[in-house]
């Protein structure tokens, strides 16, 4: 590619650029003097056309700069407006529609950072706005007719986390492609299988949940892989290589009945994750009753390989020589459903977790409450196995909280699950003192007021605004809380036989790993960031790649099934285009100025770079880049050039500012 080294301060007949300044209403015109700006933008070199309009990405605002491009009048184009990413290609479009290569476009953000950023300065965010638009009026008279490349997609899916998210995504995919769904654990079901009932409504969640997992089982479309990780992704958009490890579960899965006479006999006892550890299990098991696949596996670190249950199967499903094994496919859409984990409370010493057997967390309590759980359905505290005759919530362990090491933002479903939860123990011990000790009830949805209320009112459970300051052991195992009450302004002491903190959730370490391997950007929180929170709440920002459930934020059951039907939806309309369109904005390696020093593929996220030892050069493979510019910058002989980005784009801009 050659360089034009043009002279932009000076006049090019050939460039006849329009710019058009937008008000946003009053988020730019507030502030910025928009007449200002638009009698400045008219003096700068190429221009021919400025303009102002209320809201240039308003149908009548569209059809001011297509009427323009019609006449002849202009061959490039500069919105001053908000960010790119909002309207980037709302502009782009128009152009591409009247047969003006989109590439000859540039958005000058004079909302967000001018205005806004500005607020009480309007004079100098009139001036930024200034600066903004004679650098893309720069910028714009040096960029290149690009063209964008179609490539075939192929038509099969990926779902990875086969939790409630996971496994409405792959349904809803499933009847029109096949679906690779990849879930870690043995089974699929995630967290909602451990649950007793659902909050508002009171539901069974097995009831609700169990139909779906066999559905899932049974689609001829499916191909379910559990026990398994995705290890590794070549980033090739439409065209995912996908590389699973799948763990070895020493029993055949296609000869195993599920009878379980290989359980009966196994001597190992070990502790069952499901349960979390309140239970026990052998080392040949089956997570759950409803488990799906409905088979079992032995656990290599618990199996003492005594071969009792090789001798006791008798379909010869048992196979120690199963090994690990790599399954690679290929996908032309990937969906993260890998969701969360609950906090753990361990850190906060005040609340004695691990410390005094009484104290357990929601989901423990959840446990407690199933009718196939540790204690088939009966609440005991685990210090005698004795019914509380009173028990304490405390929320938000672990959430909310600002304090170096904690989660600052809200769990969202601690207060309803705490509610759901004191509410069943009432209705089986209606004699005994329910608390919850809250800092705000947050019954944002459907249902959840009313349920709230419900609760205080006819199930008399007592709540108490207020913080935990201490928890102390009494001698019969009861539990002293003191209690700040930010109510009455006093602290008093409260004793209850049974103490369960409403802990936090937070993404699972599978969430932070796969997010990293896809390149999909994380919050400071760690939760994976979707593209706009607004208008692409499901999409990330690499193209093919969707998000659901709470590996995107904290969220309840209803909120996570949207989001998965929501990401099936856009994996779908990805998909069934047959072809994907390469955005030009790849970098490329100019050989003869490369001196092979390889720094470019080291510091490539995309793994997008390999060094070709014939010709001595680094070389980028253009399906792979996303256009990021870590190569250009790092490069110490200038050998790399991004389109649309290059060099000579850049410095044009920066140049402007000293035009006289």
């Amino acid at each position: 590619m050659t360089d034009n080294n043009n002279n932009f301060k000076s006049s090019n007949s050939d460039l006849k650029i329009g710019v058009y300044v937008c008000h946003c209403g009053k988020n730019i015109a507030g502030v910025v003097d928009v007449d200002e700006v638009t009698e400045y933008a008219k003096k700068l070199p190429n221009v021919v056309i400025a303009k102002n309009y209320k809201f240039m990405c308003s149908k009548n605002g569209q059809q001011i700069i297509a009427d323009d491009i019609k006449a002849g009048l202009i061959n490039r184009v500069v919105v001053a407006s908000c960010s790119p990413l909002m309207h980037e290609e709302t502009f782009r479009r128009v152009l591409r529609e009247n047969n003006l290569n989109e590439f000859y476009f540039e958005q000058a953000n004079i909302r967000e950072q001018a205005s806004w950023v500005t607020l009480y300065d309007p004079k100098g965010a009139t001036e930024i706005a200034k600066d903004h638009v004679q650098m893309s009026v720069a910028k714009v008279s040096n960029n290149l007719p690009l063209e964008r490349q179609k490539l075939p997609i192929t038509q099969e899916i990926l779902v990875i986390g086969g939790g409630i998210t996971g496994i409405f995504a792959a349904l809803d995919l499933a009847n029109k492609y096949k679906v690779y769904l990849v879930e870690k654990s043995p089974t699929i079901g995630g967290h909602m299988a451990q649950l007793d009932k659902t909050f508002p409504t009171m539901d069974c969640s097995a009831c609700i949940t169990t139909p779906k997992m066999v559905e899932v089982g049974r689609h001829p479309n499916i191909k379910l892989i559990t026990y398994a990780e995705v290890t590794n992704v070549d980033l090739t958009v439409g065209n995912f290589k996908v590389q699973i490890l799948q763990k070895a579960k020493k029993v055949n899965q296609d000869l195993c009945t599920g009878c379980g006479s290989c359980a009966e006999v196994c001597p190992v006892t070990t502790g069952n994750e499901f349960d979390l550890n309140m239970s026990h299990r052998g080392a040949v098991y089956i997570p759950f009753p409803q488990a799906v696949p409905s088979k079992y596996l032995i656990d290599s670190n618990a199996c003492i390989e005594c071969k009792l249950c090789e001798k006791a199967c008798e379909v010869g499903a048992i196979d120690f020589s199963d090994k690990d094994k790599i399954i690679d496919i290929k996908v032309g859409a990937i969906i993260i459903a890998t969701g969360y984990e609950p906090i753990d409370p361990s850190n906060l010493t005040q609340y004695g977790y691990h410390k005094y057997k009484n104290v357990i967390t929601a989901l423990e309590m959840e446990r407690l409450l199933s009718s196939y759980g540790p204690t088939l359905g009966k609440i005991v505290r685990p210090s005698d196995h004795k019914p509380p005759k009173s028990m304490a919530f405390v929320q938000c362990v672990g959430s909310r909280d600002f304090h170096e090491g904690f989660n600052k933002y809200c769990s969202r479903v601690c207060c309803m699950y705490a509610i759901k939860q004191a509410r069943q123990f009432k209705e089986k011990y209606p004699d005994a003192e329910v608390y919850i000790i809250y800092m705000d009830i947050r019954s944002f949805g459907k249902g959840y007021e009313e349920f709230y209320e419900i609760a205080a009112r006819e199930y008399g459970i007592k709540f108490i605004r207020g913080r935990v300051g201490d928890v102390y052991e009494e001698i019969d195992k009861s539990l002293t809380l003191r209690v700040s009450d930010t109510f009455l302004g006093e602290i008093f002491e409260l004793k209850v036989d049974l103490l369960v903190l409403s802990v936090g959730i937070k993404p699972s370490s599978d969430t932070i790993q796969i997010g990293r391997m896809l390149g999909v950007q994380q919050t400071e929180d760690g939760f994976l960031m979707e593209a706009h929170p607004k208008l692409r709440p499901v999409d990330s920002l690499s193209e093919g790649i969707f998000i659901a459930g709470t590996c995107q934020a904290p969220k309840d059951i209803p909120d996570s099934v949207a989001q998965a039907k929501a990401a099936a939806s856009g994996a779908d309309n990805f998909v069934s285009k047959g072809f994907v369109e390469i955005e030009p904005y790849y970098s490329y390696v100019l050989s003869y100025k490369c001196s092979g020093c390889k720094s470019c593929i080291s510091v490539c996220p995309y793994n997008a770079i390999s060094f070709n030892p014939i010709i001595k050069s680094s070389e980028i493979n253009i399906l792979k880049c996303k256009g990021c510019g870590t190569c250009m910058i790092t490069c110490p002989s200038g050998a790399i050039e991004q389109n649309h980005f290059t060099y000579n784009q850049l410095t044009s801009e920066v140049e402007s500012l000293f035009w006289d």
